[in-house]
């Protein structure tokens, strides 16, 4: 979630960047243009959001069916990597989908961050690379079976 956040803050400042480039006239004294583009931009519209996840290897949520199915998956594993906070379990999910998006020959990335991002209040340092694979074969299953 907080990655989700840093890409899309970083999008709308690269919009801004490109739109106030582009916006205003070099030599002009008009004060509406200045005005203009020295304006903050517009935060991304609703619709923007999934695109920008998209590009990022993000999956969008999954709908009820699936991600009942993915968090039982998840707790036949251990019921703990869940822990009672299925929304974070699903937010962890789409970020290692990221990981098998941005990675999808290295496997032991895979797993090692997947070992690094499920994690719980009895498992701090994660579940171990066992436990790691198998939420990752889930995750990738379930979430992203298209990467």
């Amino acid at each position: 979630m907080r990655r989700t956040a840093i890409a899309l803050t970083t999008l709308a400042i690269a919009t801004t960047a490109t739109l106030t480039a582009c916006g205003g006239d070099k030599g002009g004294t008009d004060s509406k243009t200045s005005a203009t583009s020295s304006a903050p931009a517009a935060a991304p519209s609703k619709a923007a959001v999934p695109d920008a996840e998209a590009k990022l290897g993000i999956p969008p949520k999954p709908d009820a069916v699936k991600q009942a199915a993915y968090i039982r998956a998840l707790t036949a594993i251990d019921p703990d990597i869940v822990h009672g906070k299925e929304d974070k379990a699903v937010s962890r999910g789409r970020n290692e989908c990221r990981s098998i998006h941005d990675s999808p020959k290295d496997r032991a990335k895979q797993v090692e961050l997947a070992n690094l991002r499920f994690t719980s209040p009895t498992h701090p340092q994660g579940f171990g690379p066992t436990k790691a694979a198998k939420i990752r074969d889930v995750v990738h299953e379930h979430l992203c079976p298209t990467f």
